[in-house]
């Protein structure tokens, strides 16, 4: 798939998508589990180059591209914190041919971090230099700016200086209840009015609003505010209800301890890829509103 946001399932139903109802139930499917870290650390081969780099998402930029081969252009490209990640990362991360993305966790010495909203407690003290969680691999045959995004489903080795956290995860196969409130979300479906991604940036920014808030999403306030069918909203709030019962088919497998503040939660969430795209499983009223008001730790 192209280097895209991934969106919230429930999100993607607005413009009139409903390929996300398929993608609810494929057998086929690949879970990861999404960890909170920041930045994102793009690293590899870089294809325009032959060389390795590291950087931040914007290699990808189309126009003010930042692709640093050395700690030169690192302190020519960047500064403050995101710089010294990057320093490090450039000495620590092992040379690859591929290309590949993660989020920083943080620099070894302590069992506990906190690089974003989330608060990571590891098993044992981390003797490594840094801590990268990797998830996506790119293919770019001739400039990144063509960069065609994969999930990762293979583990990187860690070495000495640099730790790969992978946290294993378990998406169960038999979710044939979620398969009857999709078919009922499609019947659904065809008495709503769908609008046009300008209208669907309009209502995710109310619903954030609301979110960011703490207040529920009402479905007449929501459509009065942004003067669209209110059977649309109601299909939202169905899909993203089937979105958290779709929680109690997943497993976490790891040791490492969350913290919001100081109360215990779980992973950040998940991304699920199969031939219907990738979807991001996420407790927006616990861990998206926590992201939106928390003060950033990086």
């Amino acid at each position: 798939m192209k280097n895209t946001h991934i969106e919230h399932p429930e999100d993607s139903i607005l413009t009139g998508d409903l390929s996300v109802l398929d993608w609810f139930t494929d057998q086929d499917s690949i879970i990861s589990t999404k960890i909170d870290g920041a930045p994102a650390i793009v690293w590899g081969t870089n294809p325009a180059t032959g060389k390795f780099f590291v950087g931040t998402k914007s290699v990808f930029n189309k126009v003010k591209i930042k692709i640093n081969h050395s700690h030169e252009e690192i302190d020519a490209n960047h500064e403050g914190k995101v710089a010294r990640i990057l320093h490090a990362c450039f000495d620590c991360l092992p040379r690859t041919k591929s290309i590949i993305q993660g989020d920083f966790i943080g620099y070894g010495g302590s069992d506990t971090f906190r690089p974003n909203t989330l608060t990571y407690v590891f098993p044992e003290i981390i003797t490594q230099d840094i801590i990268i969680a990797p998830h996506t691999i790119y293919n770019a045959l001739e400039d990144l700016r063509d960069a065609y995004a994969f999930p990762l489903t293979s583990n990187l080795i860690s070495t000495k200086q640099c730790l790969f956290v992978q946290p294993e995860v378990e998406l169960y196969h038999d979710r044939e209840d979620l398969a009857i409130v999709c078919k009922f979300a499609k019947q659904m479906s065809m008495l709503c009015e769908f609008v046009n991604k300008n209208k669907a940036t309009q209502i995710k920014k109310a619903i954030n609003d609301c979110i960011r808030e703490g207040n529920a999403v009402d479905e007449n306030e929501i459509a009065e505010k942004c003067d669209c069918d209110i059977n649309l909203i109601r299909l939202w709030k169905l899909v993203a209800s089937i979105k958290d019962d779709l929680f109690c088919f997943i497993e976490e497998l790891d040791e490492i301890g969350c913290l919001i503040g100081n109360q215990i939660t779980l992973h950040e969430g998940y991304v699920i890829h199969n031939q219907y795209g990738s979807f991001k499983v996420v407790d927006r009223y616990e861990f998206s509103r926590a992201n939106f008001i928390m003060e950033k730790a990086w």
